[in-house]
């Protein structure tokens, strides 16, 4: 008994030793709640969010009291948060906060309220640049963009379901993280963090310790509508872009190519003679597109692109999107097992035609010439002509007939996909079917690309 007390005791006795290692983040808060402000918004629609419903039971009659006044009919009301960029009233928030907003009013801590416009907004990057009519207010820093690491305590100050001005802290779970957003772009790198992030802190600002904005706070992971120990923030290095491009033309461009990508694994990898998983494989490229212009092909795996490593695919769009529209970026890549470097000139997103998607595979092919077995364990037949103009292809081989436990089934295909690349042969006609299975190596991985209902993929296949 004597023990249990004196290692309980122990316990107690190094609780303020370990406090001592935790961050105090009063002076950061009192430092940088000035330049933080609540975002206001009155919309013609009465569907936009107002924060109401969210609110806990315990504090609906509070909210009822104090700041919900039944709007008119035909109006909602809608809550976020932003954080002052320049003491002459230029304001950051998301784009989500104002959108569709008839007026939008700009509060600040000391309850200063000042009528916003807005200089342009960014939805790929779901970022939104206002103005106030004001001078001498207090402003934010942005943070080296570089400088953030897994692991890094952060801050962020907003309106939780209107809740003015409070404060969650927690640390940066991941840096870069891919969201692609409602059209299937990604352009935003993602902070990730366990800060506890809520409806009306959307806007606001992700402080690191030095009272810097390394973030701004804009989506969050759940199936309640509130908190679930995942949120994410726009990293700075894309809002400094956006806000510079906002302040001089109203508007944001990104650099473009014109491609289809697919993740690397192990398998693909291999078969492309990678040493290891990584690159952004090219699955598809866009006619006319700056992508078919310097050349680039689906099958080439791009290592990186203007001096920076591509682990991840979803790192690629990023990249490219942060390049001038106009100008040429060196290109490392993987081409048929060789690593070689290219030039290519980036497109503008805003003028981007996106890469085409082939009709339905499944829609009729004209009977063609008689079935053969492949030593690949399918059926495969030529892709007539009338059928590969209407899928957009420049020929291939259909597949027909699948044999169970085979290296096609163990592939992944089907009755109905359409080879169009073997090994690193061009599929167009029967006789590069059968020659590329000559030219395959017995025990190897090889690429294999086919169309299934409109879409490319990439896939590895193993002679037996």
């Amino acid at each position: 008994m004597r023990r249990l007390s004196f290692i309980c005791l122990s316990a107690l006795m190094s609780l303020p030793a370990l406090a001592a290692d935790l961050p105090d983040f009063t002076d950061l808060i009192q430092k940088t709640s000035p330049a933080v402000v609540k975002i206001n918004t009155v919309s013609a629609s009465p569907a936009a969010y107002n924060g109401r419903d969210d609110i806990p039971d315990s504090l609906r009659q509070f909210f009822d009291y104090y700041q919900y006044q039944q709007p008119p009919q035909d109006q909602a009301q809608a809550v976020g948060a932003g954080f002052i960029l320049s003491a002459d009233g230029y304001v950051l928030t998301n784009n989500h906060v104002v959108e569709g907003a008839a007026e939008i009013t700009v509060r600040l801590n000391d309850r200063h309220e000042y009528r916003a416009e807005v200089v342009g907004v960014d939805p790929q990057s779901d970022l939104a640049l206002l103005k106030v009519d004001a001078e001498g207010l207090p402003t934010v820093a942005f943070a080296d963009p570089d400088s953030l690491e897994v692991g890094d305590w952060v801050v962020a100050i907003g309106s939780p379901f209107n809740l003015d001005y409070s404060a969650s802290a927690g640390i940066v779970s991941a840096i870069g993280r891919s969201l692609p957003n409602g059209s299937g772009q990604d352009y935003v790198p993602f902070i990730q963090t366990d800060v506890a992030i809520n409806p009306g802190n959307s806007g606001g600002p992700l402080f690191n310790l030095d009272g810097e904005v390394v973030g701004i706070n804009s989506q969050i992971f759940t199936r309640s509508g509130g908190y679930m120990g995942l949120s994410f923030a726009i990293p700075v290095s894309v809002a400094m872009d956006v806000v510079d491009q906002l302040k001089a033309t109203g508007q944001v461009t990104r650099g473009w190519l014109g491609v289809v990508i697919q993740e690397v694994d192990q398998e693909l990898a291999e078969s492309f003679g990678l040493d290891r998983p990584r690159g952004a494989l090219i699955n598809q490229v866009a006619p006319n597109s700056p992508a078919s212009r310097a050349d680039l092909r689906p099958g080439d795996v791009v290592l990186s692109f203007d001096g920076q490593p591509i682990t991840y695919s979803y790192e690629l769009p990023h990249v490219v999107g942060l390049r001038a529209p106009g100008s040429s970026y060196p290109v490392r890549l993987m081409r048929r097992g060789e690593e070689i470097e290219i030039e290519v000139r980036v497109g503008e997103l805003g003028g981007a035609i996106e890469p085409s998607r082939v009709s339905s595979s499944k829609q009729p092919i004209a009977p063609g010439a008689p079935i053969a077995p492949s030593a690949l364990g399918m059926r495969v037949e030529e892709l007539d002509a009338r059928s590969a103009a209407q899928l957009q292809l420049n020929g291939g081989v259909v597949v027909r007939a699948v044999q169970p436990d085979s290296p096609a089934s163990r592939a992944g295909l089907a009755p109905g996909d359409i080879i169009v690349q073997l090994g690193f042969r061009n599929i167009g006609s029967m006789a590069d079917f059968d020659q590329a299975i000559v030219d395959a190596a017995s025990d190897e991985r090889m690429p294999i690309r086919y169309f299934r209902n409109g879409n490319s993929v990439f896939r590895t296949i193993k002679v037996d």
